[in-house]
């Protein structure tokens, strides 16, 4: 079977839910927030080897059981050839969506919440792809490596690596560095792996880390990106969790284009996030994870974008804005959350 299919299989988490959560979960008992993905990778691989379909799976249809076998058919052929194949319960309800389009819209909206993924119309529809030319104000482009989710701090702040072998970086990697990197591949080509690992600590206290990428190791520069024209709530703010949640579910795994403005007063480089060519601070916006942030951002665009999204936003009920996305001065602690 296809690579896709065994990776997520294996690496995705058992679907699990205190009592609490069940009105979340579809009658696979998956959350449509974690494990949706798993379950369907885990029927495709069974339908591969079998040709059958999930028993249960009638009872949320209209199909007979020889239609069903040619969705899986098809869908299995779908994930198998997309690259990366789908990590997100957005994705995959999208492969689902895109691959039956021809089907009865009963069996695919059956299909999509048997395995708790969202619905078509839930879906957010980004409007903006990569520019065609660098919007004003941009001074460089960064093209990264995948992101790992724990590089996500918060809803509007990531940590990425770019490739020393980079056109724009691969001139200044310090000498010392480049050293280090040496150092460090010799003790490991001798099983000194305490050395080794004492090397990559002083490579990643110069800003720099050793990553595994496609089976090779690849010495890359660190940037920390603040998120332009944005503002989310911290962790510790009410729905902040949420927000992170959001960005990481966005970004996990995927190889961004960041189109760089400056840096701000803490080093963070600021700027626009495009995924598989999607502007990430628009997705932020339409699904309410995210602020306009006015007091740095006069991007017609975006504001348009967060004033829609206000309707649906985590925190729209008696939840306010920080006060500096609201124009009070800048340095003022943001205003407690209710």
């Amino acid at each position: 079977m296809g690579n896709a299919l065994r990776f997520l299989y294996a690496t995705c988490c058992k679907p699990s839910a205190s009592e609490s959560e069940s009105e979340s979960l579809g009658p696979q008992g998956v959350s449509a927030t974690n494990a949706g993905v798993s379950a369907l990778a885990h029927d495709l691989f069974h339908f591969e080897i079998t040709s059958q379909v999930p028993e249960k799976l009638n009872q949320h249809v209209v199909s007979s059981r020889k239609a069903q076998a040619n969705w899986f058919n098809k869908l299995l052929e779908a994930w198998k050839a997309s690259k990366p194949p789908p990590k997100t319960p957005e994705e995959a309800a999208r492969l689902v969506i895109q691959t039956l389009k021809r089907h009865k819209k009963e069996d695919v909206e059956g299909l999509l919440s048997f395995y708790g993924l969202p619905l078509p119309h839930t879906l957010v529809q980004p409007t903006s792809g990569f520019p065609t030319t660098l919007p004003q104000g941009v001074k460089f482009e960064l093209q990264t490596l995948p992101v790992d989710v724990r590089a996500v701090a918060d809803g509007d702040t990531i940590t990425v690596y770019v490739s020393s072998t980079d056109p724009r970086e691969s001139a200044s990697v310090p000498g010392e560095v480049q050293v280090l990197a040496v150092q460090r591949a010799e003790a490991r080509s001798v099983r000194n792996y305490a050395e080794a690992d004492a090397i990559h600590k002083k490579i990643i206290d110069a800003g720099y880390r050793v990553l595994n990428f496609q089976n090779e190791e690849v010495l890359a520069k660190k940037y920390r990106i603040r998120l332009s024209g944005i503002d989310a709530p911290e962790n510790s703010m009410p729905y902040g969790k949420e927000a992170k949640e959001e960005l990481a579910m966005l970004v996990q795994g995927k190889c961004l284009r960041i189109l760089v403005y400056g840096e701000d007063r803490y080093g963070r480089s600021v700027g626009d996030i495009y995924c598989n060519g999607i502007f990430v601070q628009e997705i932020m916006l339409k699904k309410g994870c995210a602020w306009h942030y006015t007091a740095y951002d006069q991007r017609l665009e975006l504001a348009t974008v967060g004033e829609r999204g206000q309707s649906k936003a985590l925190w729209s009920v008696g939840f306010t804005k920080p006060r500096e996305a609201m124009g009070v001065q800048k340095g003022q602690k943001r205003r407690e959350m209710t």
